[in-house]
């Protein structure tokens, strides 16, 4: 897991002060160690947090002299010995036991094809040095970012990539105006701007399961090389309930033990709801004793709790971990949340960033390593938005959706922005991706895993525990786990109040006060209830905002905690995050 930057100019030489700069921000996500790499108009670099080979053999950038091949990674390959072994009876030899070099061989031997036979978390970029031909490649279901800026130059268009946004604004020469279209989806989607867009007009990111071939003079060729299918699968087609529940139970027992490869301890992320709860049950089942577990929690405010350390301790006590429970005082809020503001790649609304943010610091003393329970409402159908479409005809599923989850309607955006856009771009967005699928559900559950998943929990999963060089797996993004969900029956997902075919899986590993549990969202009541500083805070966001409307910033700052989004969310909290985040980073609209 590191940070990984780059240039790759069709002319003249690599700007080194360049990815120098783009290095030093990227330093929190790879403490253990940088390196960098320039020939001609190709330059490399690499921040390193040290997981699989903890020796220098793994150092990055990592130059292949005899196949003429160069590599900056970011992630982990989960079956990179299994790799190892075939590709050693393939005469490959190696010099390090790191699965960066399994991915440098594994190119040389299967060409871009190499990305289909990885199971794991990835963003890498291959140069080839005798071509000058690079390939870019992002993991499946969007795990690792990868973020793109366009460069001019005489001899064609140059690229630049990094790990994170931030990491590009360092390099220069971005063009930070704000991208309209993306602006509407942020404000109509819960902070979601789809791939490849970003809010600024400059940046955008390699979409999931993408690759990014650049040829010497800048010709680009761009892949998708996975999609889950969202249909039913006939062979299991007489399959129970029992069946489909053994049978998740199975994958999600292979997903977290491939999650366990390390050269370092791996703890976990203890929420105490269902997810993280049956990780924990699946890995105690083994001959893992003295689990790290690590749960965050916050005092009560405005009539809402602050923390769900009665379950998480519950399931620690009856798995017998080594269990951690941080309870954040009020002092240490604003501190925590100008922290994860200026973690984040992209402005995100979900408050839980700030509860990351905190919980990675506190983790990162103890472990490099942990699994996370993020991914498993969206693959499992367990938000309240997917039952209304079970009764949906094909041709009402995109509105049905749209009423359910979108922000707010189209008409306020002229509320809202003092230069509103005409069209409807969310609205064509959500049409275009319910078009041809099976069912409704089907529809809701294939945009919430190719499109929402990668750009709200798994980003903020991301940012936040990177920022203090902490790695987080995902085992409910497994991507053979994520196929399997997506052809079971939409109905078993939906039973028992949603993720029913999980809960079944659950039954007799996880309590049972765990799973029949009413669903929670990670409570952080500062941020959903606003008040005392936090609300001034907002307040000096957006009084004078380039981008608001005086009367509508007026309007919200009158009633702070009554104006909701359909999710729920403060709608003066989602503008003020926008520009606190701008201002973060020196952006003036």
């Amino acid at each position: 897991m590191c940070g990984i930057a780059g240039e790759l100019r069709p002319d003249g030489r690599a700007d080194v002060e360049a990815l120098r700069r783009m290095q030093a921000v990227l330093a929190p996500r790879g403490p253990d160690g940088d390196g960098l790499w320039a020939e001609r108009g190709t330059g490399l670099a690499h921040r390193r947090l040290s997981v699989i080979d903890l020796s220098e053999r793994g150092a990055q950038p990592m130059v292949d002299q005899a196949l003429g091949l160069v590599i900056v990674f970011n992630g982990i390959i989960y079956n990179h010995r299994e790799l190892r072994t075939e590709l050693e009876a393939a005469g490959h030899g190696f010099a390090s036991s790191a699965d960066t070099e399994v991915i440098l061989k594994g190119y040389r031997e299967w060409g871009e094809g190499v990305v289909d036979r990885l199971l794991g978390m990835f963003a890498f970029c291959i140069v080839e040095r005798a071509s000058g031909r690079a390939f870019l490649a992002r993991d499946r279901l969007g795990v690792k970012p990868l973020y793109l800026a366009e460069m001019s130059a005489p001899a064609g268009p140059a690229l630049r990539f990094a790990s994170s946004l931030p990491a590009l604004l360092a390099g220069g020469d971005v063009d930070t105006s704000l991208d309209p279209v993306a602006l509407h989806h942020y404000l109509s989607f819960h902070s979601v701007v789809p791939a490849p867009r970003t809010v600024l007009a400059g940046v955008r990111k390699l979409p999931p399961a993408t690759t990014l071939t650049v040829e010497a003079d800048g010709a680009r060729t761009e892949r998708r090389y996975w999609r889950a299918s969202f249909e039913r699968d006939p062979e299991r087609a007489g399959w129970s309930a029992a069946d489909w529940a053994d049978a998740v139970r199975e994958a999600l027992r292979l997903a977290v033990q491939r999650r366990m490869v390390s050269d370092v301890p791996v703890g976990v992320l203890l929420s105490g709801g269902l997810d993280s709860s049956l990780i924990v049950a699946l890995l105690s089942e083994g001959d893992q004793r003295g689990l790290a577990t690590f749960s965050v929690g916050f005092g009560a405010l405005g009539g809402r709790a602050g923390n769900e350390f009665a379950y998480s301790r519950l399931v620690a006590e009856r798995f017998g971990t080594d269990h951690h429970t941080f309870l954040v005082g009020e002092q240490r809020m604003l501190p925590a949340l100008d922290a994860a503001i200026a973690a984040m790649s992209e402005p995100m609304v979900s408050h839980d960033c700030v509860a990351f943010h905190l919980l990675s610091e506190e983790v990162a003393r103890h472990v490099k390593v942990v699994q996370s329970g993020q991914g498993a409402d969206e693959v499992f159908g367990g938000y309240y938005w997917y039952p209304p479409l079970a009764g949906a005809a094909a041709a009402d599923a995109a509105a049905v959706y749209r009423e359910a989850f979108v922000d707010r309607p189209h008409s306020e955006m002229a509320e809202i922005l003092l230069e509103p856009w005409p069209d409807d771009a969310s609205r064509g967005f959500v049409d275009t991706h319910f078009a041809d699928a099976a069912t409704a559900v089907d529809g809701g559950l294939r945009i919430d895993c190719e499109i929402m998943l990668a750009e709200d929990p798994v980003k903020r999963v991301d940012n936040m525990t990177m920022a203090h060089g902490l790695e987080a797996r995902t085992p409910f993004l497994d991507h053979e786990l994520v196929e399997l969900a997506a052809v079971c029956p939409p109905e078993l997902k939906l039973a028992h109040g949603g993720k029913g075919v999980l809960k079944e899986a659950a039954r007799g590993l996880v309590p049972d006060e765990v799973i029949d549990r009413p669903k929670g969202y990670f409570p952080v009541p500062a941020l959903s209830h606003l008040e005392g500083r936090v609300l001034e805070l907002a307040r000096e966001a957006i009084e004078g905002s380039a981008l608001v409307r005086p009367q509508y910033a007026a309007r919200l700052l009158a009633d702070p905690n009554g104006e909701r989004t359909t999710l729920d969310g403060s709608k003066l909290w989602q503008l003020a995050l926008l520009e606190l985040w701008l201002n973060r980073l020196g952006i003036r609209p």
